[in-house]
């Protein structure tokens, strides 16, 4: 892709998007309907040495899923998966930071594809139907428009062996400087014309530049999971911008009820998952879900 496609995509997507044409029909929802999903994030459960037992302390806790990193030991998640009953619904790239799909070298995206491909394969083995991508970012030295030409030229190459192994490749907001608009991430991932292309909405993630609500409605259907994750501007302010992850669910300045609302706008009714700190304990896993409950609830 060269920069003329580059413009003439965008802003051929953006009219799309402005004009209302989203992909899917948005269904309502009431709240008393919701059967949201209850999943933890790999990295949030700090309780437990092995594979097993971490599945079993999430499980033990009330989680209903489990979404791992890639690049684990396939055969004892397989075996974790299977004796505690738990869900693997999603997978978590683990080497997306290292070899982001934006780099100038070549080898370095060629690194990043070979890892997405064994995101997918731990995927379809474990009967999850997402993988986690953080495709790039830029930076003073990798342009907005190179880092959006170089990750769909990468993308593309991935595109069919997703279709092959029906597993979405859902890429999350992040502060990567790269798709910091809900309306720029809808067109980014509306040029891919396939369902395999979607995103991973964090709810706390977007504070930093935007309110979860507004970016639920306008990302509608294409919002294939999401991280539950607080988030306090008043802690970032005082403290410093990473600080404000420093607070529990509930306790933040993400507005739970109007995120909830959002998601029974567009028909969303599947995962709902855990990326917070404090589940280093028994009793901190179980204190999240709780949390989690009443935030599906609110």
């Amino acid at each position: 892709m060269n920069r003329r496609e580059f413009t003439k995509n965008t802003v051929m997507a953006s009219t799309l998007i402005s004009a209302g044409s989203f992909p899917g029909s948005f269904s309502m929802i009431s709240p008393g309907g919701r059967s949201l999903k209850r999943g933890i994030m790999w990295g949030s459960i700090g309780k437990g040495e092995t594979i097993l037992e971490k599945f079993q302390f999430a499980k033990e806790a009330g989680f209903e899923g489990v979404e791992p990193m890639s690049h684990l030991d396939r055969t004892n998640v397989l075996k974790a998966r299977d004796a505690t009953g738990m869900i693997i619904y999603s997978v978590c790239g683990a080497l997306h930071w290292k070899f982001p799909l934006s780099d100038p070298d070549p080898k370095v995206r060629e690194q990043g594809i070979a890892a997405l491909k064994v995101s997918l394969e731990d995927a379809a083995a474990y009967g999850a139907d997402t993988v986690l991508l953080v495709p790039g970012k830029v930076t003073e030295t990798v342009r907005y428009d190179e880092c959006w030409i170089r990750i769909v030229d990468e993308l593309k190459k991935v595109i069919p062996m997703a279709e092959k192994l029906k597993v979405k490749i859902a890429l999350e907001n992040v502060w990567n400087n790269f798709l910091i608009s809900p309306m720029e991430a809808a067109s980014f991932v509306d040029q891919f014309k396939t369902h395999y292309i979607g995103w991973y909405f964090d709810c706390g993630n977007v504070l930093v530049y935007g309110w979860p609500e507004q970016w639920i409605k306008i990302l509608g259907k294409r919002i294939a999971k999401v991280h539950i994750k607080e988030y306090s501007r008043k802690i970032a302010d005082t403290q410093g911008k990473g600080a404000g992850f420093n607070v529990k669910l509930l306790e933040g300045d993400v507005n739970w009820t109007a995120v909830m609302k959002a998601f029974d706008e567009i028909g969303y009714n599947g995962w709902t998952t855990i990326e917070q700190p404090g589940g280093d304990t028994k009793e901190g896993l179980k204190d999240l879900c709780d949390r989690l409950i009443k935030i599906q609830a609110s």
